[in-house]
């Protein structure tokens, strides 16, 4: 009975979060003449659907990512994330108001929640049950070049450039910058598969031998439901975001596109934030960084190509620099995983330090 009704949910949920937001938009469902606390209520109810939603959605990326191995099966959770994280801005960027720095604000959140707050606990929690974990120098090392390359170009260079205003990028920069960003990470996803594939693979093989491999037309199934779930947590996260600011807009609360942004990047995040965490417990504490950096790394290499083009053939204006607080808290970011890393070993005292990070990010979110 355990067993078929969690099969139900696992299936039956990501076909009900699509078909939710679906109905309510053909319905037409006048949300602006309902009182705030109606309001608030329906906004509470999406979260709480898209929360569920995305663990069950985990639960069949990990059946896809077992049987692909790794690292294709790493890459099925962080292709999976950034779509999510690109629909959802680009959807928010055509609904309403123009509005230039929410793509700034989501992969700004993004880079911090994954190298201070996931790779954080992930540190923390592997080394307190296995004391120290191990890493492949080489690959992390690549990640966080890729990382500082592509954080540098999108969102600290616009800061310092003369052909438009401060922290934005001309058409003809804004389309340069884009055509790297993809044909870097591309570069770096054939190194990660083919060439320099063993500097991203553990070196400890036992965990993933005792776990079966799914059959082929379970994980057809997967991936169908995959898909249907992630295009309703799209949905979802959209009504549940636009819901989100327009509360904030209507307290007075500033800084609201920081918060959307968090929101935002905490949401799309959370089945790759699980995933890492396990897998750092598991002390395949590589598969983990692989996970959380790689996200990372395909939020900026993917996720902003696909926004600027939104915005070149809509004509809706970007801002992607940073301010200077934020860039000092990207560096110090960066600066500790660059350290923290160095040595190929990790200890609970290298987790602290990142989380002491996180703490000070999520600090000046509400006192910036």
């Amino acid at each position: 009975m355990n067993l078929d009704r969690k099969t139900a949910v696992n299936v039956g949920l990501p076909i009900f979060a699509l078909l939710v937001p679906l109905a309510a938009s053909f319905g037409e469902f006048p949300m602006e003449d309902t009182s705030l606390p109606f309001r608030v209520t329906l906004v509470a109810m999406a979260i709480g659907l898209l929360v569920a939603t995305v663990f069950v959605v985990l639960r069949h990326a990990e059946t896809v990512a077992h049987y692909a191995g790794e690292p294709y099966g790493t890459l099925v959770l962080t292709l999976s994330v950034t779509t999510i994280e690109a629909s959802l801005i680009v959807s928010m960027m055509l609904h309403g108001a123009n509005n230039p720095t929410l793509a700034r604000e989501s992969v700004f959140s993004t880079v911090m929640i994954v190298c201070a707050g996931v790779v954080g606990v992930c540190i923390t929690l592997g080394g307190w049950r296995h004391r120290h974990q191990d890493l492949k120098r080489q690959g992390t090392s690549a990640f966080l070049a890729m990382l500082i390359a592509l954080t540098g170009f999108t969102l600290v260079l616009p800061n310092f450039t003369l052909a438009s205003d401060p922290g934005t990028f001309s058409p003809t920069q804004m389309e340069f910058v884009s055509i790297l960003s993809i044909l870097l990470y591309g570069s770096f996803v054939l190194a990660q598969m083919k060439r320099h594939r063993e500097d991203f693979v553990e070196d400890l093989d036992h965990s993933t031998a005792e776990r079966p491999l799914a059959h082929g037309k379970g994980v057809a199934v997967s991936s169908a439901l995959l898909v249907i779930g992630l295009v309703g947590i799209v949905l979802l996260a959209e009504e549940a975001a636009a819901g989100l600011e327009d509360g904030l807009v209507s307290l007075g609360i500033e800084q609201s596109d920081a918060v959307v942004g968090a929101f935002i990047a905490t949401l799309v995040l959370m089945p790759e934030s699980v995933a890492a965490i396990k897998a750092a417990l598991r002390n395949e504490l590589q598969r983990s960084l692989n996970i959380a950096l790689g996200s990372a790394c395909a939020t900026i290499g993917l996720t902003i190509p696909v926004v600027a083009a939104a915005g070149l053939l809509t004509g809706r204006s970007l801002t992607l620099g940073l301010s200077s607080g934020d860039t000092v808290l990207l560096v110090v970011a960066l600066g500790t995983s660059i350290v923290s890393f160095g040595t190929g070993r990790t200890t609970v005292l290298t987790g602290l330090v990142h989380l002491v990070v996180f703490f000070a990010y999520l600090l000046l979110i509400v006192a910036p």
